[in-house]
């Protein structure tokens, strides 16, 4: 059985829940090396630098790109988006599972660099659920609302390209963390996988 550190990555469409997974696996201490990515966007209400993003000046992430130091990046919805190379290599060095959350295209470019990186898709009970979630959490405006829900038939058709597809329901968060602990699990038992192809 390989003994190589996993690399997961979460993704899915805008306002699926991706940072709710995350936030439970932290208070659940699951034995994660859990990546902070770095974004452009203003911090929410509770957001914490440094421990949920990284918030960083338009000026200063173009820095950090253009000194290769992001292992993928994205502009979405008009905010920069990118997971620091460097505390990712250096955690899979020291033998550490690594999870990392990232939008759909993040995770096609982690896919390219890390052949044997673990893909989870993590999906809504469907388009409505998720239109209600994204409307109730007031963090958008309006038209915001609107130009996410235009892209998320287009995030929903790259599930294809996942080895794993997670749903998360309102309500039903620790049945979607025991989901991912299932599949950490089973790909700990897997007898050979690609490697990974970062370190």
């Amino acid at each position: 059985m390989s003994s190589d550190p996993l690399l997961v990555v979460l993704s899915g469409p805008s306002g699926v829940g991706k940072d709710s997974i995350i936030e439970r696996l932290r208070q659940l201490h699951f034995p994660f090396h859990f990546t902070v990515t770095a974004t452009t966007r203003p911090p929410r209400e509770g957001e914490v630098d440094g421990r949920d993003y990284y918030f960083l000046t338009p000026d200063q992430f173009e820095a950090l790109r253009l000194r290769g130091g992001l292992l993928e990046h994205a502009c979405v919805y008009g905010r920069s988006y990118g997971v620091p190379r460097a505390p990712v290599l250096a955690a899979l060095a020291r033998g550490e599972n690594v999870i990392m959350r990232t939008n759909v295209e993040g995770a096609a470019s982690i896919r390219t660099q890390a052949p044997g990186a673990t893909l989870i898709f993590i999906t809504p009970p469907s388009r409505e659920r998720l239109e209600e979630r994204l409307r109730k959490r007031q963090t958008d405006s309006a038209e915001e609302i609107e130009v996410r829900l235009a892209k998320v038939r287009e995030e929903l058709s790259a599930i294809k390209d996942f080895d794993y597809a997670v749903v998360n329901d309102e309500g039903r968060l620790d049945d979607c963390i025991d989901a991912v602990d299932a599949i950490v699990r089973a790909e700990k038992c897997r007898v050979s996988r690609p490697p990974l192809g970062l370190i």
